[in-house]
């Protein structure tokens, strides 16, 4: 009888959690081939970034889904230097844009603890906030880092995770990333276009404060 009651709480709880989870579902995330999403956000010193005023510079686009409370972006900016070596690496071919989809209230939230991640780790491109998530869900961004390469053109060209490693401390071999932007400086498509994200979920407020 106990047992009986402990497997139907646990039903109840798990039609709890979809329900829950599917009152506030994510779009999908965008496919590759797809126009890249317009949006303008400003950075942390309030000046405004317009994507559309990016890609008139020509020139490969690099947006990452930033949270600096998240272990996985202290992966790749504590443990490792992953987006600041591939930023510099690239810095005349790519604008790199790091976004911030936190909610107020939730991890990562605030301009100050975003101001003292950019400083501490010596990330040299803009952090945007993106505080009501619209940005966020019209690309379907579900992970810090979540990564998407934008050809000069304005179109996806890779959506997914930095690398091969989804552990919390190593980085990966293959770096998707780098080799999106190698293969589209050389006028190719990318081998691989889509992967799994992996890291923490975007810390998104309530889906009615999106609308």
């Amino acid at each position: 009888m106990r047992k009986f009651i402990t497997l139907a709480a646990l039903s109840a709880l798990l039609v709890f959690t979809v329900d829950a989870a599917a009152k506030d579902k994510l779009p999908p995330v965008l496919k590759v081939g797809a126009k890249a999403p317009q949006f303008v956000l400003k950075d942390l010193n309030g000046k405004e970034v317009s994507l559309e005023k990016v890609l008139e510079q020509k020139k490969i686009v690099v947006l990452e889904w930033f949270n600096p409370g998240c272990p996985y972006v202290k992966k790749h900016h504590a443990r490792n230097t992953t987006m600041k070596d591939l930023a510099a690496k690239y810095k005349d071919k790519v604008v790199w844009l790091a976004i911030n989809s936190s909610s107020k209230g939730k991890q990562g939230y605030g301009v100050e603890l975003n101001k003292k991640s950019k400083k501490d780790w010596k990330i040299a491109y803009p952090i945007l906030l993106d505080s009501d998530g619209k940005v966020g869900r019209k690309y379907g961004a579900r992970r810090t880092p979540h990564m998407y390469v934008i050809t000069p053109d304005g179109l996806l060209a890779y959506v997914g995770a930095i690398d091969n490693n989804n552990s919390g401390k190593t980085a990966g071999e293959i770096n998707y990333v780098n080799d999106a932007i190698t293969a589209i400086l050389a006028g190719k498509a990318p081998e691989t276009k889509r992967t799994k994200s992996y890291g923490c979920g975007v810390k998104y407020g309530k889906r009615h404060a999106n609308k």
